[in-house]
């Protein structure tokens, strides 16, 4: 089975409870409980300001914050959610 990520912070989706879920209450498997909890995205954002606030959850990936934001800058701006506003 392929790993699915989060197609708006790129979450690893590694269990039924890390889907988001639609407005009518069926699970999403494009977006995670975090950013699609309920048929919207939790929050208004930009790409920069979604950067930023996973930093903190991935920075064991990276050898420093600025490698990090780098990374993901680059690997976010190529999920379905951020290809749309391009």
């Amino acid at each position: 089975m392929t790993e699915k990520i989060c197609q708006s912070c790129a979450m690893r989706m590694q269990d039924e409870n890390s889907y988001g879920k639609n407005s009518d209450g069926t699970k999403t498997d494009k977006f995670c409980k975090y950013c699609y909890p309920n048929g919207s995205f939790s929050k208004d954002e930009s790409l920069e300001e979604m950067v930023e606030s996973c930093i903190p959850f991935r920075l064991n990936d990276f050898p420093d914050e600025k490698t990090a934001r780098e990374c993901l800058t680059k690997e976010i701006s190529q999920l379905e959610r951020w290809k749309e506003t391009m």
